[in-house]
């Protein structure tokens, strides 16, 4: 009898064991497997069974949570929620997440291992901590500068601190409210489709998701290729440049729309905005000049994020020589989100230098300490030091003298170039308008800051007058407002 107890006895410890090794099994190998399923709905539970970190624009959050009391109990709550929209995006417990959103997810949810007292304490206690919040780089006073100077007109404008990259103004008009897509049922689904259904497209991030040509805007980057290559060695001294040019290679002829510009100084080619001097310019540059040029101050970047993704800009590297002195004006395949021709008028402010753009300042947890903190970051040598000086001088002369004084700021220091966009069939859309500059106050040691703004309905038949006149005055206000704070 004591013989069949022990055989009992050990099958039954042999059962015991393959169900600890099976539970073993299961938590150390199939647990993410499982918890990522999408018919398990207890991870989905667990996500919103508390409140979710915020998203901060100074010291104030812009978001929040509520307590729904359903059985995904906190939603997400927006303040100012279509000011902030191109910041934060949307968090919606039936579409995902979106921008800071999608990208600090970890941090807010608080599943981010760096919110824990102690390495591995959520993979031990299969625990997570409280949502942290993320503090934003964003200033209040030009966001709203920006919105407000845009009035819901189709547009976008990004500002920096040329110094360090911060991402001061980050404004896509027209816009919505994230909330409307927080939780679940039909009024979200509804509230979805009316939005993607929108010919407004007001859930397209314009700041950093959509590229425009940048037009004569583009033209501070050809004058910086120029200079660097040595192809002009005296910004004041007379081109060989007829007025119309011909495009190499064709019978086409570029006009242009603002007078002396016939054997013009790109000084002066830049102060009332020649084509003819700036696309013969970048045909003597060369494409790999070219190439070289924009490489430095980011275009043809795949991976540039502030921490979100930001859209590629382009310049083509198979060309024609009458494609690239088109290209060289900003038109023919060139594309550029604002927040690359920000980054253009940043480098030249900042001596050559780019600093890599970035959105977030810090992460901490919930009682408000600071686990991560981005300091600024060299991104490219745009140019060189005694470039940019030059390029700031004709900057500047632009809004003093050309077509961009409606930037001026009085006792400011401010440079500026106003653009247009040709688009369309045979160029017949409205041209989009174009203004970059930045502004430095006479008592500063550096510039205050560097904006780039795009206004797709421009209301003028004249390209510079149209930058000058829709878009410089937005820019102006954001450049006071960064002098004021």
């Amino acid at each position: 009898m004591t013989r069949y107890i022990r055989r009992a006895a050990g099958f039954c410890l042999f059962l015991l064991l393959a169900l600890l090794a099976n539970a073993a099994r299961v938590q150390l190998f199939e647990a993410d497997g499982l918890n990522s399923n999408s018919a398990n709905r207890r991870t989905t539970i667990d996500r919103y069974d508390q409140p979710r970190g915020n998203i901060l624009v100074g010291d104030a959050p812009v978001t929040g949570s509520k307590d729904t009391g359903e059985q995904l109990a906190y939603e997400r709550t927006y303040r100012h929620g279509p000011l902030y929209a191109p910041v934060t995006g949307y968090a919606s417990q039936t579409y995902g997440t979106s921008l800071l959103e999608n990208a600090e997810d970890d941090i807010l949810s608080g599943t981010d291992p760096i919110l824990a007292p102690l390495p591995l304490w959520g993979d031990i206690t299969r625990s997570r901590q409280p949502g942290g919040d993320v503090v934003t780089t964003v200033d209040d006073s030009m966001q709203r500068a920006a919105y407000e100077g845009l009035d819901g007109r189709r547009g976008a404008v990004a500002a920096l601190d040329p110094g360090t990259g911060r991402i001061l103004a980050l404004v896509s008009s027209p816009s919505y409210d994230p909330e409307v897509l927080s939780g679940t049922g039909s009024a979200v689904t509804d509230a979805w489709a009316r939005l993607n259904r929108a010919s407004s497209r007001p859930m397209l991030n314009r700041a950093v998701r959509q590229t425009y040509p940048p037009g004569s805007a583009f033209k501070i980057v050809t004058a910086a290729a120029a200079l660097d290559a040595g192809v002009v060695t005296d910004p004041d001294a007379a081109t060989d440049t007829p007025s119309p040019y011909v495009l190499p290679g064709t019978e086409t002829t570029l006009p242009d729309e603002a007078r002396g510009c016939e054997k013009a100084s790109l000084a002066e080619a830049i102060r009332v905005s020649c084509n003819t001097v700036m696309a013969h310019l970048g045909v003597e540059v060369g494409l790999d000049g070219m190439l070289e040029a924009v490489d430095g101050f980011g275009f043809n970047e795949d991976d540039l994020k502030i921490p979100f993704r930001v859209a590629r800009s382009n310049f083509d590297s198979d060309m024609s020589e009458d494609q690239l002195a088109q290209s060289s004006i900003g038109q023919f395949d060139t594309t550029a989100t604002p927040l690359q021709m920000a980054m253009v008028a940043s480098a030249v402010a900042n001596g050559g230098e780019l600093r890599r753009p970035h959105l977030v300042d810090r992460v901490t947890t919930d009682d408000g300490d600071t686990v991560r903190q981005q300091s600024p970051d060299a991104y490219r040598r745009a140019m060189d030091p005694t470039t940019a000086q030059q390029l700031q001088r004709m900057m500047i002369d632009v809004v003093e003298n050309g077509t961009g004084t409606n930037a001026a700021i009085d006792g400011v220091t401010v440079g500026g170039k106003t653009g247009t966009a040709q688009h369309g069939v045979d160029n017949s859309g409205t041209p989009y308008a174009w203004f970059i500059a930045w502004a430095q106050a006479p008592d500063s040691g550096r510039p205050a800051v560097a904006v780039a703004v795009v206004v797709e309905d421009a209301e003028a038949d004249r390209a510079d007058v149209s930058g000058g006149g829709d878009a410089a005055p937005i820019a102006r206000s954001v450049m006071e407002a960064a002098l004021e704070g």
